[in-house]
């Protein structure tokens, strides 16, 4: 794709004059040679808000007649695009076109432009949260696939992967441990997503016990004691004492009585 593009644009403009931006971040336009010819290629997906995914339930209704699309960009505010858990954003740029796609014309003007940041710890929600419906889904699936299950169980409580999820839990909940500090909302909700994750494996794990061949039984118990594990460690992050939840009741009690109504 970058070679075309380039290839394309060299013969018109000259090898020399075009470049090809291979990044998504964004650009400063006074920064760029007023002599060359920019391209700037990433790459998106169709974008959805949830109601009309309720509308779109098919494959093709999902790529077909769509004029708004999305692509993350990973940053720090330190400037590297990469780094620890703690200080690892997002940005979502999601893009409106003039047109549908598919369209007679294979480039079509975008129209609209919105961001979205993502903090540290809204990443790590998004992260499980793939990351469960990924679980849903093999786990579901009919007729049962053992192994796309086995692949996403892997990748979810793998030996080698399984520090991931881990790892989140402790840099963001771990002042909830000492059972008396109330969690924020972004906590809260990182909270509920590790005991739906955690449940979601084990429904995994209970599945894929029942379509393993008997080669396979050492397989499945390392994974079951990876979950064992994985569960004794993240206890004491998502496990409430009274105290922190009535402490949650009362936030979310105030935040309903400031909200303005709207009509």
């Amino acid at each position: 794709m970058f070679m075309h593009f380039q290839n394309f644009y060299a013969d018109r403009f000259g090898p020399d004059s075009v470049h090809i931006i291979k990044d998504s971040n964004s650009v400063d336009v006074n920064s760029l040679d007023p002599e060359k010819a920019y391209i700037q290629i990433t790459y998106v997906e169709p974008y959805f808000e949830t109601y009309e995914l309720r509308h779109r339930e098919t494959y093709f209704e999902r790529n077909f007649n769509i004029k708004r699309f999305i692509f993350a960009t990973p940053f720090t505010k330190s400037g590297k695009a990469h780094g620890d858990l703690h200080e690892q954003c997002k940005r979502k740029t999601i893009l409106t076109t003039a047109n549908h796609f598919p369209y007679v014309k294979t480039r079509i003007q975008v129209i609209a432009r919105q961001q979205i940041i993502l903090e540290p710890i809204e990443v790590a929600i998004e992260d499980i949260q793939k990351k469960t419906v990924e679980l849903a889904a093999a786990t579901n699936q009919e007729p049962a696939d053992p192994k796309i299950l086995q692949m996403v169980l892997q990748g979810c409580i793998g030996t080698t992967v399984n520090q991931g999820p881990m790892e989140m839990a402790t840099v963001f909940l771990t002042n909830l441990s000492d059972g008396i500090t109330v969690p924020t909302k972004h906590q809260n909700k990182l909270r509920l997503c590790f005991r739906e994750f955690s449940k979601r494996c084990a429904d995994a794990l209970k599945k894929n016990r029942n379509l393993i061949s008997s080669d396979q039984k050492d397989y499945q118990r390392e994974l079951e004691r990876n979950h064992e594990r994985f569960v004794e460690r993240l206890t004491p992050f998502i496990t409430l004492t009274v105290a922190q939840a009535q402490g949650v009741v009362k936030a979310n009690a105030y935040i309903h009585k400031s909200t303005p109504l709207k009509w």
